[in-house]
């Protein structure tokens, strides 16, 4: 049998060149976070590049120093005001990064931005150098100077800031933008995911729901069925799905290079609102037995029911905190450990162009290889939170009796 070297030569040159590609653009991505890893003495600080990056933010950030403004939606004394966060820039300093002013809206509230909340200022700002104020106003939350000198930097500025308050803040973060686009895209996907059901009746799924329908019957009969059992398990099933393919997507989203770095549910502020409802689902369908089980346990002696019922009663509050304290850990340690080989880079590219070459091969292979395990761990980790949710349902409504037959299926 002839092989045709060539063909193989030039598929194999393809493949090499589609990888070193890839690195590249990972790398480019990554690096170009970077953005806010300058210290006040002008060197690379990681450590805050690392932070800036996984923090949520009023705008998205792409690459270098483009930025996407996010709508502001601040509620504050009886007004609602709404503008956009670039009303907050003026610009960019020396080193490329977006300089913050105060903002006054058409209520006549003047509002801040700190990069971590929007603050409103009591009293005007007369004659301010919007750039000079910004610099100072940053060394007042960042300097680690002595106090002395960290006075001498807050007297001015607490004159045209005598008191800030935090109003209630509605705005439209990069998590929450993120957020409301995977469940955007989850809805015409099921959408149309029913409607080809309706339409093909009796036939084999084509498209996207020929992709989505193993993983939909993955969850019923492999994660729902053996732990809630089959007679109550469609019951929590849409509820499930819904867990399973929201945590997936927004772990996928926050790996695509180009569109700001999202870390949704490396996010708090999000994983909280997931288990508060988990929560909120376990303890309503929580049957007699459940909480007999919790508050009186039969069959134990009566002094060691006096030490398993308040453990018990923790472990209502412990279980949705573990989920929330899993995914956020999970998902935040990959996006860290990623930056920190950018950091590296950067960190040995400042000692002299050779040493960050040098590093920046191994690291830029080490993300690669972190970059394919994190598409790994966000199928992981939306699985591990679908299935103990499932269990916790499972717990809440079993009978007295086991359904054993339930469990051979």
């Amino acid at each position: 049998m002839k092989i045709n070297t060539k063909t193989t030569s030039f598929k194999g040159s393809t493949k090499i060149s589609s990888i070193f590609l890839f690195v590249v653009l990972v790398f480019l991505s990554l690096s170009g976070s970077a953005s806010g890893g300058e210290s006040k003495e002008g060197g690379f600080n990681a450590g805050e590049m690392i932070m800036h990056h996984i923090a949520d933010a009023h705008q998205i950030h792409i690459i270098g120093s483009i930025h996407i403004p996010l709508p502001v939606i601040v509620y504050h004394e009886g007004h609602l005001d709404m503008f956009m966060s670039n009303k907050f820039w003026n610009g960019h300093n020396q080193e490329g990064e977006l300089q913050f002013v105060p903002y006054t809206a058409s209520s006549g509230i003047t509002y801040e931005n700190d990069q971590e909340a929007i603050i409103v200022s009591s009293g005007d700002h007369p004659n301010v150098d919007h750039a000079h104020h910004s610099d100072m106003h940053n060394d007042v939350h960042t300097s680690h100077v002595a106090d002395s000198l960290a006075l001498e930097v807050a007297a001015p500025v607490a004159a045209h800031h005598p008191e800030q308050v935090k109003p209630i803040d509605f705005s439209i973060t990069k998590s929450v933008f993120g957020m409301l686009l995977v469940l955007t895209i989850m809805f015409f996907l099921f959408k149309g995911m029913a409607k080809s059901y309706v339409k093909r009746k009796g036939m084999a799924p084509k498209g996207a729901t020929n992709l989505l329908e193993p993983f939909v019957m993955f969850i019923r009969n492999d994660v729902a069925v053996p732990s809630i059992g089959k007679k109550k398990a469609d019951k929590y099933v849409p509820f499930l799905l819904t867990v399973f393919f929201f945590i997936w997507m927004c772990n996928l989203l926050g790996l695509i290079p180009f569109i700001g770095g999202f870390n949704i549910t490396g996010t708090l502020s999000i994983t909280i609102v997931l288990a508060i409802i988990v929560f909120l689902i376990t303890t309503f369908s929580g049957n007699a037995h459940y909480w007999g089980h919790i508050f009186w346990p039969p069959g134990i002696p009566l002094g060691i029911k006096l030490i398993l019922v308040p453990i018990e009663i923790f472990s209502i509050f412990l279980k949705p905190a573990v989920l929330m304290i899993r995914l956020t850990a999970n998902i935040a340690a990959g996006h860290i450990i990623i930056l920190a080989f950018v950091g590296l880079i950067l960190m040995f590219g400042q000692t002299s162009a050779a040493a960050g070459y040098g590093v920046g091969v191994g690291a830029v292979l080490f993300m690669v290889f972190m970059f394919f395990i994190e598409l790994l761990v966000a199928f992981l980790q939306a699985y591990v939170f679908t299935l103990l949710t499932a269990i916790y349902f499972g717990d809440a409504t079993q009978e007295h009796a086991h359904h054993d037959d339930d469990m051979k299926h």
